[in-house]
């Protein structure tokens, strides 16, 4: 575990709108102050925003977001989750235990946050991780809710099955240069674990027209030789810096006040599933985090049933997916699409989290919702595709680009 931090207080300082509420003590937890931030002008029924994750920090990496949102005329609220950054102590100062990481608890600070502000409902509106958390926090306060925005839903721990079927059709099973490619590193001895983490990146972030070329080079890389005759197994910096991006295992990295996984991963793996259950596939998702699964507890079981929960969301909800999406399948929400009475499905250009890496786009659907016109949102798709990629991840596409260039262009 890693030890409390005082930097997030000190960046956090001149962040606008910063408050917090006073957790009471359960028999699972000590009392701590929750932060959370609240930033716009304000209106009688604000919007929650929650980050993905778990682990992401609510008020230092959004500090753009929000500015962007209060100019859209937007009032946002966004809670930095318990036992990351602004959340992470107990009233003496002592990081809270992994007893204290619980869905319902999570769910329960949404709620003590609108008491707080004054705050009968609002709008919730969640992505990825925080799709999840959205979309509890409907099932348990259903009256708080005016209207729900799911972005990148995630909604069951046996997702799982569509996401290995998504990910085996455009990587293993397809008669694609992509799943030629993918079959030849695996039988050179290509870790799965890691290959899958920088195919779905590369693919996220750049499509095809990124995935292909890193392959190729990637291979051309493995099939050179050294001085002594044997292969040579470069990388090259492109897919080296996209292996140790994701040789991580999503949770080992630790940023104070904005990606902290070390306690809430107890929730990703207790309720979630996140933990290792390998079906023999060639790319297997379950193993992401398989090298910390140790770490934390054994699942024991998810704390709503959200698909059937959906059927009874009586408010507007949107639903946003990536075309490019290999975390999330579409599938989920257009099963969400079905059940829930009253849903707009949204496909946009990108990958995983309009949130990260399109947020404009995100605003956008967020802006239609609150004024009661998101039935016009799937015919401005092209609109929402142009909008400027202004994310936390906005900047890796052309990097990368520019990377796989260079590094071809060296070749020759």
């Amino acid at each position: 575990m890693h030890a409390p931090s005082a930097l997030p207080r000190l960046l956090a300082a001149p962040v606008k709108g910063v408050r917090r509420v006073r957790r009471p003590a359960q028999p699972t937890a000590p009392a701590f102050d929750l932060t959370y931030v609240r930033r716009g002008p304000r209106g009688a029924v604000p919007i929650v925003v929650i980050p993905g994750g778990p682990g992401l920090g609510s008020v230092l990496p959004y500090r753009r977001f929000r500015r962007e949102a209060a100019a859209r005329g937007l009032d946002v609220i966004m809670m930095e989750h318990r036992g990351v950054g602004l959340s992470r102590t107990d009233l003496e100062g002592r990081t809270l235990p992994l007893s204290a990481m619980r869905m319902v608890d999570v769910v329960d600070d949404i709620a003590a946050v609108l008491d707080q502000e004054g705050v009968p409902r609002a709008y919730i509106a969640g992505s990825s991780y925080g799709s999840y958390v959205a979309a509890a926090f409907g099932a348990r306060h259903p009256e708080r809710v005016a209207g729900m925005l799911l972005d990148s839903a995630l909604q069951s721990a046996s997702d799982r099955v569509a996401e290995r079927a998504m990910i085996r059709e455009l990587f293993v099973d397809g008669d694609t240069r992509i799943a030629a490619a993918v079959h030849e590193l695996l039988e050179e001895g290509s870790d799965p674990r890691l290959l899958l983490g920088v195919l779905r990146a590369a693919y996220e972030l750049g499509g095809q027209e990124l995935l292909e070329p890193l392959l190729r080079q990637r291979l051309e890389g493995a099939h050179r030789k050294g001085r002594d005759g044997r292969a040579a197994k470069a990388h090259g910096p492109v897919w080296a810096a996209l292996e140790a991006y994701v040789d991580r295992a999503e949770s080992e990295a630790h940023v104070p006040g904005f990606y902290e996984f070390d306690l809430v991963g107890a929730i990703a793996f207790r309720e979630l599933g996140f933990g290792p259950d390998p079906d023999g596939s060639a790319l297997d998702p379950s193993l992401t985090y398989a090298p910390v699964a140790d770490r934390f507890p054994h699942f024991a079981g998810e704390p709503f049933d959200l698909p059937s929960a959906a059927a009874d969301f009586d408010w507007p909800t949107v639903l946003l997916t990536g075309t490019r999406d290999m975390r999330t399948p579409a599938a989920v929400a257009r099963r969400v699409a079905a059940t829930a009475p009253d849903t707009v499905l949204v496909a946009i250009e990108n990958g995983h989290s309009a949130l990260e890496s399109h947020p404009l786009a995100l605003l956008h659907a967020l802006q239609r919702l609150t004024r009661g016109e998101q039935d016009r949102l799937p015919a401005e798709s092209a609109l929402m595709n142009a909008l400027p990629r202004r994310g936390l991840v906005a900047g890796l596409p052309w990097l990368l680009h520019l990377g796989a260039r260079w590094e071809a262009a060296l070749r020759f």
